[in-house]
């Protein structure tokens, strides 16, 4: 049987879970390269420092969130409901990877702090999926402001506590869902008037 290709992808994957099972401390490219049957070296290949991979494998587990929430951003119909859901979404995503493994979520939030321009990327990302909408919401005649990107800012700033990282602690609180219920109605009253 022949050995698989070794690509970026198989990489990444075999990275978090060594990151999940070491840590980011611990956690090395030999440690990767032996979870996959290759040398150090192979891996160098696809990613030429270590911080190269620990940004790659950070930026694509922030894209997961991306990628789910730009289906909704694509969706045909009224863009206060596709808004909704959006930030329904979004605070789902962040809760599930906070609370479904916490291991991970607390290297990934180490991993953050080391690859600032893959976090401002993915809030560009963000924001810019909530200009859609909200642009959409103008064009449908829902919403009335005189500029969606900076009124995207403005949502996304005051949905913060739902899914910026560092209230993680919070997400697991039975009132977190009836506080986020109570936002995201204040954010669409407001987009309406």
């Amino acid at each position: 049987m022949a050995p698989e290709t070794l690509t970026p992808e198989r990489i990444l994957e075999a990275t978090e879970e060594v990151l999940r099972r070491y840590g980011p401390a611990k956690a090395t490219v030999v440690d990767v390269a032996r979870a996959l049957g290759v040398s150090h070296g192979s891996v160098y290949r696809h990613f030429r420092t270590k911080a190269a991979l620990r940004e790659a494998v950070t930026a694509r587990w922030l894209d997961r969130t991306s990628q789910e929430l730009s289906v909704i951003v694509t969706e045909e119909g009224p863009a206060p409901e596709r808004l909704e859901r959006w930030l329904t979404a979004l605070f789902e995503a962040k809760r599930h990877k906070a609370g479904d493994d916490p291991e991970l979520f607390a290297t990934y939030m180490t991993l953050i702090g080391e690859a600032g321009g893959v976090v401002d990327r993915h809030i560009t990302d963000l924001e810019a999926q909530l200009t859609t909408l909200i642009e959409a919401g103008v064009s449908q005649g829902a919403f009335h402001t005189p500029s969606p990107a900076t009124t995207a800012r403005a949502v996304f700033d005051a949905t913060g506590r739902f899914h910026d990282p560092c209230y993680a602690a919070e997400w697991s609180r039975p009132e977190i869902t009836d506080d986020f219920d109570a936002v995201r109605r204040l954010v669409l009253r407001g987009l309406r008037s």
